[in-house]
């Protein structure tokens, strides 16, 4: 059974910075699509970044320049670094995984906290 567990996160203040992480666990293959998503309280679940098996990456127009997606595809793993944070980043960040097949794996979420 795959698994994608995510860790990082927390709370900060507006202005600094966060990352977090999503490992898969379990039998996961032909991972094409590395993302995350993030849904903030009474919004709908938005998309922040991609990053494909190539490495080409796509971001929110909110985010742009000031968040950064990257992967090591031999460990399954996905990244996020959040800088420049600021009070509207406060959500919780999923993470998704697309295979070829389009089939998606989601974390389970995590708090991301930005204080004014």
């Amino acid at each position: 059974q795959v698994q994608l567990v995510e860790s990082g996160g927390g709370l900060v203040q507006a202005g600094g910075s966060l990352s977090v992480s999503c490992a898969a666990s379990g039998s996961i293959f032909n991972i094409n699509r590395m993302g995350w998503y993030r849904q903030a309280p009474g919004k709908q679940r938005e998309l922040v970044a991609t990053i494909t098996s190539g490495g080409i990456t796509t971001y929110a127009d909110s985010v742009k320049g000031r968040f950064t997606i990257s992967r090591d595809n031999a460990k399954n793993t996905v990244y996020l670094q959040m800088n420049s944070l600021k009070p509207e980043d406060t959500a919780v960040y999923y993470c998704n995984f697309r295979n070829l097949y389009s089939s998606d794996y989601w974390g389970q979420g995590t708090q991301v906290t930005v204080s004014s």
